[in-house]
């Protein structure tokens, strides 16, 4: 497992993909930041027009507790698409380079192989998420948002933390749908697939039990005045992401290989 997993840490490195990962979230902590800057002055929001109305229709207060909130939402809904394209990397790639022949010939077992590749799937959300909520924490000191106090503060960090841990458990179907695709192209189109369907669901009002929904209501997507996801909801997400690991171990340890 540790040789396993200092080889899948040697591969990101090499990568563009962390890069462009930290991009897109550094991207997502800017645009909430713009949002809480013309939300506090509504004369500023008017006069910057369409993109005002944009941050109005957002639905957030420009406050702390309103913009952790609007943090979560985003690492809710962007990082399932981000925290999905990492998968489907770490897995996918070893056919499109075809590497997968030459990684298995090593003296390394399957299960290895594709537990380091989920052990850094998810500690690389993770980062990702701590790095969002740390980078919005100093741009809401930059902005003298009010509302401060240390409970709000931990409230919201633990919110984008557990919307992001929601956010990568799904992400293991999409690793099965790289490998059983044999590369990026299957898993791509079933995650814009699941995409709309989340959307659709949740729109028809039963998100909370379609698991790709819930990481987003959880995250207060629909607005305060509608109730988070309960628990069979959040033991349909752990439920879904077990399986799709388990269904992915088990495709590793049993696919025909040569082909």
């Amino acid at each position: 497992m540790r040789e396993a997993l200092w080889s899948e840490l040697l591969k990101a490195r090499r990568s563009r993909l962390p890069w462009l990962t930290a991009l897109a979230f550094t991207l997502v902590t800017l645009v909430c930041g713009l949002f809480m800057f013309i939300l506090a002055d509504p004369a500023r929001a008017r006069a910057l027009g369409l993109l005002g109305d944009k941050a109005q229709l957002s639905g957030a207060a420009a406050d702390w507790p309103g913009y952790l909130a609007l943090l979560a939402q985003a690492v809710a809904v962007g990082g399932l698409l981000v925290y999905s394209m990492i998968a489907i990397w770490l897995f996918g790639r070893e056919f499109s380079d075809h590497t997968a022949k030459d990684l298995l010939a090593l003296p390394t077992s399957r299960t290895a192989i594709v537990a380091a590749k989920f052990t850094l799937a998810a500690g690389w959300a993770l980062l990702l998420a701590a790095a969002t909520a740390a980078g919005g924490m100093l741009l809401g000191a930059l902005l003298a948002l009010p509302g401060w106090s240390p409970q709000a503060a931990t409230a919201g960090v633990v919110k984008i933390l557990a919307a992001a841990a929601l956010s990568a458990a799904l992400t293991t179907p999409l690793a099965l749908a790289a490998s059983i695709g044999r590369g990026y192209l299957a898993a791509v189109g079933v995650l814009f697939v699941l995409a709309f369907a989340a959307q659709i669901i949740a729109a028809l009002g039963f998100g909370a039990w379609f698991p790709y929904s819930v990481p987003g209501l959880y995250a207060g997507i629909t607005g305060p005045g509608h109730d988070p996801p309960g628990p069979i909801s959040i033991l349909l997400v752990l439920t879904a992401g077990a399986l799709g690991a388990a269904a992915t171990l088990a495709w590793w340890r049993n696919a025909d290989h040569d082909r």
